[in-house]
């Protein structure tokens, strides 16, 4: 080992080291130079023709070069000096990532003889990154009543750099209640605790706002920081306390029921449900006065609950509790005296002569409601009585005569909006203090059919999962007319219409009294996808009113289809046997499952699993594209077979699955004959002639495919056409799904393609393996009816016409499966000669 280091005093400081290894013919010892990131372009590392033993004036002539090894170029030759120079500034952050150790791989080649050079080059850190929380602020809620000494978790600062560049401790901003605690991970990682060292009061301070400091250990040392919010819960320590200790209020005589005498307040400094405060009468509080005047509980109002007279009391005495809503309650108490005073104790009073209730919500303006007469036993000032009603009111007082008032209507009317008005009399004297009296009447609106039915959406969309039962509930379209009684009794009905001839009566049924839509028949995806037609509601008034929606069925997808193992291929119930060099690398794919699903979307997403492992340590399984690698080398204690049980499930509710066995035997092969055989083009002389005779075969049962077809459409077209008014026939149309399995390549040394035609035997379909000539290619999963006669509505077809063709379809599956087995055994047959030659024992 030695060392070198550039002369010139401006360039920075770098380690050379040489690392002697065994030597080829063309590679020579590993360079080792350290230097450190962020050096500027064009900075020197080390003079390499000099360390390599090499003529700086031979270096053009024998094309030096210098290649980076799974890298960018970061550094570069100069061939006039031989000088190691930065090519491009180097950030060991993006290069390396977290890596304590950082190293930069090249090879230098050259020419006449040509030699190469391994050329490792560290690269060593410096601070130049700042300390960073993930959350600029953190934020916590902690009770007022916490114990001191209570510790909370904060979010560790993240620094990039490595070493002594990263974080090293945490600051806290200076605080009377809190301090941290540093401590230190596994990893080595600094993190801080936040440690309560006084109890906090809510009512003093409700948030305390705090900054976190991260601060690294390099030179110049970086820091980086984050605010931390805590809000103190509030616990009930207070109690609530009125305004005043002792209220004084003076009141006259026969004030009206409902009249505020006061408005008690008190406060509360809790918060939440410990600062709700609810008003009562304590049992100092005599009946007559809780009969006379009535506290509300929740805003503390005390109003007149009956009426006062001065001659029966002149002075009422109470004391109010103020409660508030903790769990652990408190109150406050206070006392209120009311003092009654003395007036005119003869009220005016009114008198309704008529009033006309109820009327139609589409009367006319200006029509006479009521009459009414009010009189005052009082004279003078005293006896002189006004009248009025709430004027928000679509009413109007108008005077008729002496004493005599008509209420008319001064607004339209609409009883879907106000279906009845409490209209309210009062009258007052000119008294001081003037006297009142008041007469509350109901006036009831009868209903008028002005309301359309209405839906609560203009457009419906109801999902229907295929397979569905005849008669089942769709949904409940339900219409509202704010009308009453016969207006408002709704029927519903399907506008008609038809799709291929078919009515939308026939495929769906709608309750006439709630509007609730069943299906009348079972529908399958793949041949109704959707349906779109009207509903109208029509209420029973005179005349009938009626609107409609737009209901969008869509059907459903359902989870009928297990997925099917397509490589490696078996037989079922049978095992799949691979065999591998027992040296074969870490990491190393053995093997590669892949499964189809004929659903669609979610339904056709698979995912792979290990069911059952003989050595759970030995493989991995990725559970999205199904590779089966080595996650450590083989070793004498490992078993010569190795079993797996690998299952494929697909993403329905419920989930279907496949599961496929393989058996995995290692083979001890030499490293270096294993390598050399497979750098040699197989020898396939050995089983020519075995080709040859399966050709032969293969063509001769093609050809008789090929007849059969022929033969079977010259029949069909000279049958009889159908009808033109007859639908299409929905079975005979042959569906073909061409789908890539994505990432479906076998890259291991025994690895396969395959393809196939697939499909389940309920729907006709047949298993066909065949090779994939290249990767990447498409596989069609095609599917074969059992019938290809015409649908049931064709009445016109003949039975003799259908016998025909199902025998000629027999015949057809006959030769197709004749044609497959032979399919089978011939790649089977293929594939085995291949492994074992490939493979040889």
């Amino acid at each position: 080992m030695k060392e070198r280091c550039p002369v010139q005093p401006w360039r920075r400081y770098v380690s050379v080291f040489l690392l002697l290894s065994t030597t080829v013919e063309t590679v020579s010892a590993v360079t080792h130079y350290s230097i450190p990131e962020e050096m500027e372009e064009g900075s020197i590392v080390a003079n390499l023709a000099t360390d390599l033993g090499l003529d700086v004036k031979t270096l053009n002539k024998r094309k030096m070069r210098l290649d980076v090894v799974a890298n960018k170029k970061y550094l570069d030759v100069n061939k006039e000096t031989g000088e190691l120079f930065i090519l491009q500034t180097i950030d060991r952050e993006n290069l390396c990532s977290s890596k304590t150790n950082c190293f930069l791989k090249l090879d230098a080649t050259i020419e006449n003889p040509l030699r190469m050079f391994n050329i490792e080059l560290e690269i060593l850190d410096i601070n130049d990154n700042v300390p960073y929380f993930r959350r600029d602020e953190m934020h916590l809620d902690i009770s007022e009543s916490t114990a001191v000494g209570e510790r909370f978790s904060l979010n560790n600062a993240v620094d990039p750099d490595v070493g002594t560049n990263s974080v090293k401790t945490y600051h806290l901003s200076e605080s009377e209640h809190f301090n941290i605690e540093i401590q230190s991970g596994r990893d080595g990682s600094k993190f801080a605790d936040l440690i309560l060292k006084k109890a906090l009061d809510r009512e003093q301070q409700a948030v305390h706002n705090l900054i976190l400091t991260a601060v690294d250990g390099g030179v110049p040392a970086r820091s980086g920081t984050a605010s931390i919010i805590v809000r103190v819960l509030d616990i009930n320590d207070n109690a609530p306390k009125f305004d005043e200790d002792h209220y004084k209020i003076d009141i006259t005589e026969n004030s009206p029921i409902g009249s505020i005498v006061i408005k008690l307040n008190a406060t509360d400094l809790d918060e939440g449900a410990n600062s709700e405060i609810v008003y009562s009468y304590s049992l100092y509080t005599s009946e007559k006065t809780q009969d006379t005047f009535n506290l509300n509980p929740n805003n503390g109002e005390i109003t007149v609950k009956e009426m006062i007279n001065y001659e029966d009391f002149r002075i009422y005495h109470m004391e109010v509790k103020a409660t508030d809503k903790g769990s652990n309650s408190l109150s406050g108490q206070c006392k209120v005296t009311i003092l009654v005073t003395d007036m005119n104790d003869n009220h005016p009073e009114i008198s309704i002569k008529s009033f006309q209730s109820p009327v139609k919500e589409d009367i006319a303006v200006d029509t006479v409601i009521a009459v009414i007469s009010v009189s005052d036993k009082d004279s003078g000032e005293n006896g002189i009585v006004e009248i009025h009603i709430d004027d928000k009111l679509p009413f109007t007082l108008k005077e008729s005569s002496d004493n005599y008032y008509e209420l008319v209507l001064s607004e339209p009317l609409d009883r879907e909006k106000v279906p009845e008005y409490d209209i309210t009399f009062t009258i007052t004297d000119r008294g001081s203090p003037p006297l009142s009296d008041n007469d509350t009447r109901t006036l009831e609106l009868l209903d008028v059919n002005d309301n359309v039915p209405q839906f609560p959406q203009s457009f419906y969309t109801i999902p229907v999962i295929e397979n569905n039962a005849p008669g089942a509930l769709l949904s409940s379209l339900t219409a509202f007319d704010p009308d009453l009684h016969e207006n408002q009794y709704l029927v519903y009905f399907i506008i008609e219409k038809e799709i291929v001839n078919t009515s939308m009566s026939m495929l769906f049924s709608i309750n006439p009294e709630n509007g609730n839509l069943y299906a009348l028949k079972t529908f399958d995806y793949e041949i109704e996808k959707e349906f779109l037609f009207h509903i109208e509601a029509r209420d029973s008034g005179i005349p009938p009113l009626s609107s409609n929606v737009t209901v969008h069925i869509i059907i459903v997808d359902q989870n009928d289809n297990a997925p099917v193992i397509v490589s490696p291929w078996c037989v079922h119930g049978s095992v799949v046997e691979e065999k591998i060099p027992r040296s074969t690398d870490k990491g190393s794919m053995v093997s590669k499952v892949i499964a189809i699903d004929t659903d669609s979307v979610q339904n056709s997403r698979i995912t792979y699993q290990f069911l059952q492992v003989t050595d759970a340590t030995l493989f991995s399984l990725d559970q999205y594209n199904g590779e089966i690698r080595t996650m450590r080398m083989f070793s004498y204690r490992d078993q010569r077979y190795q079993r797996m049980v690998v299952i494929a499930k697909d993403n329905g509710d419920p989930a279907l699955s496949a599961t496929v066995t393989i058996k995995l035997s290692t083979v001890e092969t030499d490293v270096k004959a294993f390598s050399d055989l497979t750098e040699v083009p197989l020898e396939y002389d050995i089983f020519s002639d075995l080709n040859l005779y399966l050709v032969i075969g293969l063509g001769s049962v093609s050809f008789l495919l090929l007849i059969t077809i022929l033969v079977t459409c010259v029949l069909k077209c000279q049958t009889t056409k159908p009808s033109k008014a007859a639908p299409p026939s929905r079975n005979s149309v042959i569906s073909e799904r061409n789908s890539t399995i994505a990432d479906s390549t076998l890259v291991s040394n025994d690895a396969y393609w395959y393809s196939l035609f697939l499909a389940e035997t309920r729907k006709g379909k047949l298993v066909v393996r065949q090779p994939v000539p290249k990767a990447g290619s498409r596989y069609i999963v095609s599917s074969i009816p059992r019938s290809t006669g015409l649908t049931e509505t064709s009445e016109s077809a003949a039975s003799t016409l259908q016998a025909d063709m199902q025998s000629i379809l027999l015949c057809c599956h006959f030769c197709f499966g004749l044609w497959a087995n032979l399919c089978l055994k011939t790649f089977s047959l293929t594939s085995d000669i291949v492994f074992t030659t490939k493979y040889p024992k």
